[in-house]
Order: C-alpha cells, then structure tokens, then sequence
C-alpha cells in the first residue's frame, strides 16, 4: 500500500503521517510546499524511515502532480495541503482559492488518471458556518447546509463541492471528512491554543478577540487521525463524515485553563479587536462516524489540553525555532495597535 500524504509537513498532516508510520507497514510519501505552518522539523523522527519519502512541491503544479503520480502510482491520496488560517484569509484571500480549490481539483484529476483507489479529502466544519451560543442542543450533521463565514472556508467548502461534483460526475472514489479545531503536538504557534501556552511561558499578553465567548468543539489531534484511518479503510465512498470532539469550550475559558496549569496570572489576558466575521459557535455531531465505523474519541478535553501543554514545555525548541523566524513579522502585523 502507497499513501500519499499531501500538507503532511502541517500540523495534523504531520501527526497523520507518524501515527500511520506506527501503526501500518505503508510506503508513506509526504508531499509539503513548506508555506510557514509547514515543518520538517515535525517529521525528523521518521526522516530515516524506509517505508517514508517526502517530496517538496506545490499541489497546485499541475505538471509537477502529473509527473509525481506517473512515478509514485500512490493507492490512496489524503488532501491535508491547504492555506487554513482565518486570518490570513481576510489578508489575502487570492492564495486560499489557488490552494484549497485549484490545488484540489488538480490533485484529483491526477487521481483519475492513475491508479488512485480512494482520494479522501480533509475539510473542515467551518464550511457550515456557525451556530448560535444560545442554542447548546444545536449541532452540524453531514445535512447541515454549508454556508461559510470566510474566504478561507468558503474555499474549503468549494473544494468539497468539487470533490462531490467528481465523484457524481466521474464515480471519482471520494470520501471527505469535517473536523471540530484540532490540538496537540506540532500545532504551529499562530493559533489559539500553542499562541496562549507560549506567551505565557515567556510572560507575554494574551491577545484574545472581542470577548472571548466565541465556543469551539475541540479535537485531539491523534483521535483525528484515528478517524482518518478508519474512513480510508472502511468508510462508504462518497459520503461526508463529521469528526468531533463533543469537548465545547469557549474561548476564554480555554486561556484560562492554560494559565491555571502554568501557574500564570489571569491579568496577562489582553482583549484585542474581534477580527471581522467571527463566528460563533461551532459544534459537531459524530454520530454518523460513530455508528457506521466505531470511531469514538479516546481523548477529554482535560487531559488533551494537558498532553499539549506538556509537550510545549519539553519541545521549547521546536517553537522558539519558529517564532525567532517569520511568525515574528505576521504576530506583531496582527496584533500590535489592536
């Protein structure tokens, strides 16, 4: 079995690739533009593994895809390469729709004219937009009508669109799954939960928007590759799957936590200007993945957070080799005067 792993230098890319390698005797190929969130770093652990190759290119090189899937001939191709940060996206939508649609629908017309058997798209449940806070029994299904809120999940839900559109048009051996916010090792230091722990290890401002009421359905990394792995192996092709954590936590309550575990003050909290669009509340039903593959989460948010936490502490290398370099610039691009 040969798996392509596209974005598998990113975040959960990364953690996919590691849990597969562990678990499997596949031939993973990790295929990574190496933007800013992508790391080899990540992966040094299984640079030397012989069941794994990685390759530097652009899923959006629509020769440079043609000729890798020629040689490679991959079985099975996982679509993690993609532009995700909200807020980048309000800064520069034109690379989100070059990536998360353009890159998409080239990696799966490579997929049809090789010997691909299953193409499974990572999405997100942002494509369905948000959900009101004062609702708690509301949740997304796979029914949920996608109505995104930026340009970065509108070309989520676009890629998802074309994906389904293959698979109608061309009986293409698709599968997609959404996931709630995803945490864990390797969560590149922009985001909410490793920009909380690491500002306040070095007792910094922690910049929070608006209020911090906004409440995500977090995701431990590893059970998401858990699910991963029993969609590409089991799942019905042609079907959406919802993956999530049914751990909903506000915002404000998740910096809190941090700063309880590290010992820090609650004053190193800074509300910043909320960032336009903001949505609300996400929130998803697994029940689908559940009943139909087994998949049940294996991790609360309680000891998840405190894995995290944990090996920010023991991996400060990892991040301060990150946040020395080009994160310095976009960090005080967003947040300085707000």
């Amino acid at each position: 079995m040969k798996i392509i792993v596209t974005g598998g230098a990113g975040f959960i890319g990364s953690n996919f690739i590691l849990y597969m390698l562990e678990k499997y005797d596949y031939k993973i190929i990790c295929l990574d533009k190496l933007t800013y969130a992508g790391n080899l770093e990540n992966l040094a652990g299984v640079m030397n593994n012989k069941n794994f190759k990685f390759i530097h290119g652009d899923i959006s090189d629509k020769i440079f895809i043609e000729n890798l899937f020629e040689n490679e001939k991959p079985d099975i191709v996982i679509n993690f390469a993609a532009e995700s940060h909200v807020d980048r996206s309000i800064e520069n939508p034109n690379i989100f729709l070059q990536t998360n649609i353009i890159g998409t629908n080239i990696l799966m017309d490579a997929c049809r004219k090789s010997t691909v058997k299953r193409f499974h798209q990572v999405s997100t449940d942002e494509v369905y937009g948000d959900l009101p806070i004062d609702k708690p029994d509301l949740f997304f299904t796979e029914s949920t009508p996608i109505n995104p809120s930026s340009p970065y999940s509108a070309s989520k839900a676009s890629a998802d669109l074309l994906v389904q559109s293959y698979h109608r048009t061309f009986n293409f051996p698709a599968t997609i799954s959404r996931c709630s916010n995803n945490y864990g090792a390797f969560h590149f230091p922009e985001k909410l939960i490793p920009l909380m722990i690491i500002n306040a290890l070095n007792n910094k401002d922690l910049p929070v928007y608006g209020e911090g009421k906004n409440i995500r359905d977090w995701l431990y990394v590893k059970d998401h590759c858990k699910a991963i792995d029993l969609i590409i192996h089991n799942g019905k092709i042609g079907e959406v799957y919802n993956i999530g954590g049914h751990n909903e936590k506000s915002n404000i309550d998740v910096v809190k936590i941090i700063l309880k575990y590290l010992g820090k003050p609650e004053s190193l909290i800074k509300f910043v200007k909320d960032r336009p669009g903001h949505d609300l509340r996400y929130a998803i039903d697994p029940n689908k993945i559940s009943n139909e593959l087994g998949w049940i989460q294996d991790t609360n948010f309680e000891t998840g957070i405190a894995n995290t936490i944990e090996w920010y502490l023991k991996n400060k290398s990892w991040w301060q080799n990150i946040i020395n370099g080009e994160y310095k610039n976009y960090y005080a691009k967003m947040y300085n005067g707000r």
